[in-house]
């Protein structure tokens, strides 16, 4: 095995590595691509198990089924780029995919839904509309504005004194609408007043210990 591939599979699964044994339907990798375009970027080794140890692949066809996945169940389209390496005689394919810069990135499922994911440590999870409308608004060319009003203060308070809280407990708090919350949500995220927290239970909201902020008008 090549010193670059054994260092990869050393480090394990994480936020921008994903193993898989082999392809058994583009669907499942497009759900890994389109989840690495939207988050921070990674690599998919192909032909390798959970546990680090080499399956190896056939080569032809993982390729056509990685294609497949691009071209029919990611939209837009995301680019990657395939390296084969052999290890033990077995080859493994890792395919390389930036961040995107046209997000969000969705995967097609079985049903025929577009469903958008990011990376959350070493999972795929669906992402919230809050965490869409921090892509968008962190794409926008003219920034965004932020004004702190009672529901923002209220936040604010509310998080000083318990350490973080979740979009249904901000709406019961402020008596504001789902789509007010979750847009002041988002700005807070993008100025990185709040750090998001996920998990397979859902989503939190935190203030980020990195930041000192004072609440008033701030533009980006």
């Amino acid at each position: 095995m090549d010193s670059y591939l054994r260092k990869l599979i050393a480090g394990g699964e994480n936020k921008q590595l994903d193993f898989k044994y082999c392809v058994s339907d583009s669907r499942k990798i497009a759900r890994s691509l389109s989840a690495f375009a939207n988050t921070d970027g990674g690599k998919l080794l192909i032909g390798v198990r959970d546990n680090g140890s080499i399956a190896g692949i056939r080569t032809d066809e993982e390729i056509y089924m990685v294609d497949t996945a691009v071209h029919l169940f990611c939209r837009p389209e995301i680019n990657y780029h395939i390296k084969q390496h052999v290890a033990d005689g077995k080859t493994v394919l890792e395919i390389d995919v930036a961040r995107g810069d046209k997000r969000p990135y969705q995967a097609k499922d079985e049903t025929g839904r577009w469903l958008t994911y990011f990376r959350n440590d070493d999972q795929n999870l669906l992402a919230n509309k809050i965490l869409v409308q921090v892509w968008r608004k962190e794409e926008k060319p003219s920034g965004v504005m932020v004004k702190f009003g009672k529901a923002e203060n209220s936040l604010m308070s509310y998080l000083k004194l318990n350490g973080s809280i979740t979009l249904s407990k901000f709406r019961k708090l402020t008596k504001i609408p789902s789509h007010k919350a979750e847009a002041i949500l988002a700005n807070l995220i993008v100025f990185k007043v709040l750090l998001m927290k996920a998990s397979e239970k859902g989503f939190s909201f935190e203030l980020n210990p990195e930041e000192n902020f004072n609440p008033d008008i701030k533009d980006i």
